[in-house]
């Protein structure tokens, strides 16, 4: 779907280029997710996919087409192609929720037929449709952010580009955006994710690109990254009775069956808990890049 070939942006009166030599692939259908800090590159690397930023070196290829050499006839068709949530709202504060949406909507080439009744059900999908007709300025930050995601999904699109889609939220609503672009994923759309959250993106994405000073240094899934880089041990938390103090003791997962230590132990003691020592994504970020995700 995306195909990016040695890409490189530097900001006007930049010293240093913001992204230095990056390629990637996204397929189709796939979420792909950009991890790493604040100032890593990611966000500059989704404003110049979604044409935000131009003079860029390097080759983009959009669904087969090149971004540069064919962007004039195509351009208009590309805004049809694409949804874009962005790491900070920016809304009509003076208008309601659903003015914004009916706005924004006229952009795109949609049937008007029952539109309100589609937007409602995106404000509804977000909890926000008792709010369709408050102010913008009267929302919350969360709430503005809820807003702003849905504002992406107005023309139902195939490629979206969603830049901290949970920054701000609380535990229950980041939830529910997390499972509506999943849902987005069964759908077939491609995603592609930007985020400092080591959670969502072991949750959400397909593969991810550990990106650091606008450098792509690894690109693989979660589970291979967490297969490669967790040590292969189980953890056993145990106490000679329950309420008594607890120990700890490591065994390695291929010899378990075999491990009379192992088995006695189970077998004579009071099991707390059993969890295999897997790395997680910020590890082994920082085992990579040597840099910490916040």
């Amino acid at each position: 779907m995306i195909t990016v070939q040695d890409l490189i942006y530097s900001y006007p009166k930049s010293e240093n280029p913001t992204v230095k030599s990056v390629s990637f692939e996204v397929k189709e259908g796939e979420i792909f997710g950009f991890l790493g800090p604040s100032g890593a590159g990611k966000s500059t690397t989704q404003k110049v996919l979604t044409k935000l930023l131009k003079n860029y070196e390097g080759e983009i290829f959009i669904k087969n087409k090149n971004s540069k050499k064919e962007l004039r006839e195509w351009k208009s068709d590309y805004y049809n192609q694409i949804g874009v949530g962005f790491e900070l709202p920016n809304h009509y504060s003076k208008l309601s929720a659903l003015e914004n949406l009916q706005f924004f909507a006229s952009f795109y080439e949609l049937d008007k037929q029952n539109l309100n009744q589609k937007l409602m059900q995106l404000l509804e999908s977000v909890g926000l449709a008792k709010d369709a007709k408050k102010k913008v300025q009267d929302f919350s930050k969360g709430m503005k952010m809820r807003l702003n995601f849905v504002r992406a999904l107005i023309h139902n699109p195939p490629i979206l580009f969603l830049d901290e889609p949970t920054s701000g939220l609380d535990p229950v609503n980041g939830k529910i955006i997390k499972d509506i672009i999943l849902n987005l994923k069964k759908e077939g759309k491609t995603i592609i994710l930007t985020t400092h959250h080591m959670t969502d993106a072991e949750q959400l994405c397909d593969r991810v690109a550990f990106m650091v000073e606008g450098k792509i240094p690894l690109i693989d899934s979660p589970k291979n990254l967490k297969e490669k880089y967790g040590q292969r041990l189980l953890k056993v938390e145990y106490s000679q009775k329950e309420g008594t103090n607890r120990q700890n003791q490591f065994f390695e997962l291929e010899t378990l069956a075999q491990n009379e230590e192992f088995l006695k132990l189970i077998n004579q003691n009071y099991i707390q808990s059993m969890h295999t020592q897997e790395a997680t994504l910020e590890d082994i970020f920082i085992e990579v890049t040597g840099k910490k995700l916040i």
